[in-house]
């Protein structure tokens, strides 16, 4: 399942943990094996832009899409002060729809996800596998234990700016084609992600990389997209904020019955129940009125849990905050990464009560 178009898309995926895992070792030999070997595939077949754009077997659509990341990924660095290194300079055919398939679960009474512990990198919401099948198994696995699980397909990941020795990250066939607003976002978020990384708080570092995908793209379309990308990117985005109400307004609603005291165990389950039926009635309406059909949300909907509704808190709780930080440095991005990275270095309880005055307008 491609979660949302754009969506998932700063998972950073086990590739992510990949100098830690190698410098100081991992539980599971297999895991690591799998995670150094999935990404190692996906270096072995990038190549350079030049070399595609000038190779005459490359179609003409892909030599227009890969001209287009190429200008993308150059104004990024001119007017987002994102990193201007290898990263994103290549590009790699693979053979399947996705890059990565994320495991997330959840507790059957609490949206807090299960995270997995890694050297350097710290701990993260999920576990990323390059094949399906092994993602299914620990699915299975978590299920059998009692955990709320989803299993979904991730698009892109970031390595963080590790691997730049292996000449970055790379563009990816499973998304190279998606319309103009949506590449530019993910190259932006996964930029993102190499300027500042704080350990163990995927939302602070999710949040942020939403933030500058979201302040960016508006940039990119309004200074440098032809009106058609600009009203393709509006109708998608505009179906994206709904959703993201949605779940936004479920999310606390289950909160508030997860942690009252005063319910017991099946009066919480039975609120619960409640609630999941009202979000997909809610999704029902939103879906057959002004969305005009729209289904491209429909199978997150029918997989609707806790673990879902986990995994999509961190790309949206802190994004507020961090746009108005963007306005306090007076709309300059490279103002706003220094402002991040300051951030980054406190502890976490300080960072986040700091974004938590900034999302009150203090």
């Amino acid at each position: 399942m491609r979660l949302i178009r754009g969506r998932a898309l700063g998972l950073l995926a086990v590739a992510a943990l990949l100098a830690g895992l190698a410098l100081a070792g991992c539980a599971s030999t297999a895991y690591l094996a799998q995670s150094v070997g999935g990404h190692l595939d996906i270096v072995r077949r990038a190549r350079p832009l030049p070399d595609w754009i000038a190779d005459p077997t490359t179609t003409p659509a892909l030599r227009e899409r890969l001209q287009r990341a190429q200008r993308i990924r150059d104004w990024a660095v001119a007017e987002l002060a994102l990193p201007d290194n290898r990263s994103y300079r290549r590009y790699a055919v693979l053979e399947r729809t996705v890059a990565v398939w994320n495991v997330v679960a959840a507790p059957e009474l609490s949206l807090e996800l299960k995270t997995s512990c890694f050297p350097v990198v710290g701990c993260v919401g999920y576990r990323g596998y390059y094949a399906r099948e092994a993602a299914d198994a620990l699915a299975a696995e978590l299920r059998a234990e009692g955990w709320e699980v989803l299993v979904y397909g991730v698009p892109a990941y970031s390595t963080l700016g590790w691997t730049e020795w292996l000449g970055g990250d790379p563009l990816l066939s499973t998304f190279i084609h998606w319309p103009e607003g949506e590449l530019a976002r993910l190259v932006f978020h996964e930029l993102a992600h190499q300027i500042v990384y704080a350990r163990d708080d995927t939302v602070f570092n999710e949040s942020y990389a939403t933030a500058v995908e979201r302040l960016g793209v508006e940039r990119w379309l309004a200074g440098q997209a032809a009106a058609a990308a600009r009203a393709e990117y509006e109708a998608f985005d505009a179906r994206r904020r709904d959703f993201r109400a949605l779940l936004r307004a479920a999310r606390d609603d289950l909160d508030a019955v997860y942690t009252d005291a005063a319910l017991d165990d099946d009066a919480k389950r039975a609120a619960k129940a409640a609630r999941m039926s009202q979000l997909r009635d809610e999704y029902a309406r939103t879906k057959a009125g002004h969305w005009g059909g729209f289904s491209g949300y429909d199978r997150w909907f029918e997989q609707a849990n806790n673990a879902a509704l986990g995994i999509q808190a961190a790309y949206d709780e802190l994004v507020p905050a961090f746009e108005r930080l963007f306005e306090r440095e007076g709309r300059d991005f490279a103002r706003l990464h220094a402002a991040v990275r300051e951030l980054a270095r406190l502890p976490a309880a300080e960072r986040h009560a700091t974004l938590n005055r900034l999302n009150a307008g203090e």
